[in-house]
């Protein structure tokens, strides 16, 4: 039988522990840190700084912030299939109803832009016909 003393235990890296704590405070958490870092020993700020940096962990898309969040939500289990079955395709929907608003944005702004540069162009038209007119 063994007990509880009997058992080795493992500690996390204290680096890891507080970089896990500052990530559950986010964004703010962080830059609290830096700035402390900064007035009580500034090389210290520093490299926090070039850590949040290079982590990303300024960001509001990509690793640091909002798609580590989304793909972790995504990847989590809950137990129940026709829960996660019902919540993947309403993920999968959305995301295309995302993609498809974005498509229809791209090609609105492109209308406008061409109508705008029709314009332009016809203006430019009728400006150099007018100077033909005033030469002549």
């Amino acid at each position: 039988m063994t007990s509880f003393a009997d058992t080795p235990v493992q500690r996390q890296n204290p680096l890891i522990r507080v970089e896990g704590w500052l990530d559950r405070r986010g964004r703010a958490g962080w830059i609290a840190a830096m700035v402390l870092g900064f007035v009580f020993v500034w090389p210290a700020g520093l490299a926090l700084l070039a850590y949040m940096l290079w982590a990303n962990k300024f960001s509001l898309s990509g690793k640091g912030c909002g798609m580590s969040r989304r793909m972790s939500f995504r990847q989590q289990t809950t137990g129940n299939a026709a829960f996660d079955a019902y919540r993947a395709e309403t993920i999968r929907r959305l995301e295309e109803e995302q993609a498809a608003f974005e498509g229809f944005l791209k090609r609105l702004r492109e209308a406008r832009d061409k109508a705008e540069f029709d314009q332009f162009m016809a203006e430019q038209g009728k400006s150099k016909s007018d100077e033909d007119k005033d030469a002549a």
